[in-house]
């Protein structure tokens, strides 16, 4: 069930697929996610009437709201575990890092991919949203498998006890370990996820617009920034580690 070493290594593209083939069910369903929600919680709201449009800005905007909080808990993580080593392609099992909110849950990351994905889902189609949502899900339990295994080979009894402290993936409202010590750097975990905020942004411009072709060019310099900060701090986290 765990993922493969291929897997884990091209977990980007393969996030990156997921999202394509959710918005590419589009041509056999054509109802948005959306407005079917819409119609689904309010029957009376004609498809096309004045209604409809405040109703779908309503749902964009919540979206949107949810792909922020997915940003936030990943930049929370980030800025303790560090941007060159969350995307980084290889698997880091050297270090637990039991700090921030890595104290109340063991996969703040992975966590952060579905509701992230769940969120921009909403401006698929109906299947694309069920699409995306299930196939997350999916991959990040089989990355967390291959992720904990690595860690029990190399930390051993310590992560048994922290896996025994702190749940999998439902955070617990207060800390369940220590701090460790570990200080965040807030200014790199940004950079390296700052295309996730975009993702929101865009969602929020959808909201507003009710017209995909802003939030498209949002999305896409979201790529185009993710690459450029990621590169950037990679290459001073080398030259700060040589």
């Amino acid at each position: 069930m765990r993922a493969t070493k291929f897997e884990f290594e091209q977990r980007f593209w393969i996030i990156g697929a997921i999202f394509w083939l959710g918005f590419g069910l589009s041509f056999f369903d054509r109802t948005n996610f959306a407005v079917a929600l819409l119609h689904r919680f309010a029957p009376s709201i004609g498809a096309g009437s004045a209604q409809e449009n405040p109703g779908l800005r309503f749902i964009f905007a919540s979206a949107g709201i949810l792909v922020f909080c997915a940003a936030l808990l990943r930049t929370w993580a980030t800025a303790y575990l560090r941007t060159e080593v969350v995307h980084d392609a290889g698997q880091h099992s050297e270090a637990l890092v039991a700090d921030g909110p890595f104290r109340r849950v063991r996969n703040p990351l992975y966590l952060a991919n579905l509701p992230m994905a769940a969120g921009i889902g909403a401006a698929a189609s109906r299947a694309g949203w069920l699409f995306m949502v299930v196939a997350m899900w999916v991959f990040m339990y089989r990355l967390i498998l291959r992720e904990e295994d690595g860690l029990l080979d190399s930390q051993g009894e310590s992560y048994r006890a922290y896996c025994k402290a702190v749940p999998r993936l439902w955070p617990s409202p207060t800390p369940r370990v220590p701090s460790a010590g570990g200080h965040p750097r807030w200014g790199q975990a940004l950079a390296g996820e700052i295309f996730i905020w975009l993702f929101g942004v865009a969602l929020i411009c959808l909201a507003i617009t009710l017209d995909f072709k802003l939030p498209a060019i949002v999305t896409a310099m979201g790529f185009l920034i993710y690459f450029v900060a990621v590169n950037l701090v990679k290459k001073r986290a080398a030259v700060s580690n040589g």
